[in-house]
């Protein structure tokens, strides 16, 4: 078995085909790291993580708690913690700006206008004492300067859009007076209020049933579909963005270890740590065996393993996996998008 060249030899980790046809990225993140100063120690929560996102594209960024995720979301963004947090090195570009390298006011400026955030937790994320219609329309009297009448009027709207019934009446009601699946329609209205071109889903669907939950993820591809928007949906359910995902991005311990298309990651997972997930998924109509999961926890950031990082729960280990650190590959018989980051992609380990 013969690896295909890295990643690093032909294009970004996760990015499209390159060519005279292909979409230039409008988010490219390159090799970004990201520190925490903590009484602890320095915590590395992202390790070299790199990705492209094309105009229009929808990538799920997957893994367990404590993966990455979400810091990499608050780093897209520009909203890691200060003083504490940081971008240690890497960049990331925006329609081929680095925000990285920008001041605070400029990031502000482009976060709401040109890119925006759906936060986890709405109930904590929404002003408890503001209207929720005064709250959808703020953005749009301190960015776009309308009228306190205009403001609500494109917030009853925007409520409409996002499928809140009689939205003209929820305009006045408090995020208290909303279900747990109408404050989500909330915030993703109010991210969508300045018609962002990137939009950043952070656990969309969390504490919502499974009806309301497959609602949420239609209603995003939706509106992706229909404004041309780049979309990343961050979760660590793997189901809710089966349907609606283009590309994947599965994380761990701050690391990219695969990357590909919805259905080649999904039907054939390459590395040992997606392979768990995928196992440890019920399905319907399928076999009434128990369910497999992953031995063992994350590692701590703050001693994060030499090598392979999932080497200590992986079932295919061997001593190879703790001297070197694996690097983005396409397995053979794997389409050429499709990578992981496995010594068995690089004829160590047998398959």
């Amino acid at each position: 078995m013969s690896a295909r060249p890295t990643l690093e030899e032909t294009a970004a980790p996760g990015s499209r085909p390159v060519g005279p046809d292909a979409a230039a990225p409008l988010l490219r993140v390159q090799d970004l790291h990201v520190e925490f100063r903590t009484r602890a120690g320095v915590v590395e929560p992202i390790r070299g993580l790199s990705f492209d996102l094309a105009p229009g594209e929808t990538l799920a960024v997957l893994g367990e708690s404590g993966s990455g995720k979400s810091v990499t979301a608050q780093a897209v963004m520009g909203l890691l913690p200060r003083p504490a947090g940081r971008i240690s090195s890497g960049r990331v570009l925006f329609d081929g700006e680095d925000l990285a390298a920008l001041p605070a006011s400029a990031v502000r400026d482009l976060r709401g206008t040109e890119m925006a955030m759906v936060f986890q937790d709405p109930l904590s994320s929404l002003n408890p004492v503001y209207r929720i219609g005064t709250q959808i329309g703020e953005a749009l009297r301190r960015r776009r300067g309308a009228s306190r009448r205009a403001a609500r009027q494109q917030a009853v709207e925007l409520m409409r859009l996002v499928g809140i019934p009689d939205a003209s009446k929820r305009a006045d009601d408090y995020p208290h007076q909303f279900s747990g699946g109408m404050r989500q329609r909330a915030m993703i209205a109010m991210a969508l209020a300045l018609e962002p071109r990137l939009l950043v889903a952070d656990e969309p669907t969390t504490a919502l049933d499974v009806t309301v939950q497959a609602q949420i993820m239609r209603l995003l591809a939706d509106l992706q579909s229909e404004r041309d928007m780049a979309l990343v949906l961050i979760t660590h359910d793997l189901g809710v963005v089966a349907d609606v995902a283009d590309r994947v991005l599965v994380m761990y311990a701050g690391r990219a270890v695969e990357t590909g298309g919805i259905r080649d990651v999904y039907d054939a997972p390459a590395h040992p740590y997606t392979e768990g997930l995928m196992a440890s998924i019920p399905t319907l109509g399928g076999s009434r065996e128990r369910l497999t999961p992953i031995p063992g926890s994350p590692p701590s950031l703050l001693a994060v393993p030499s090598g392979c990082a999932f080497r200590a729960r992986c079932p295919y280990a061997v001593d190879a996996c703790a001297e070197r650190l694996p690097s983005l590959r396409v397995p053979e018989g794997c389409a050429p998008s499709h990578q992981a980051a496995c010594l068995r992609t690089e004829e160590v380990l047998p398959r």
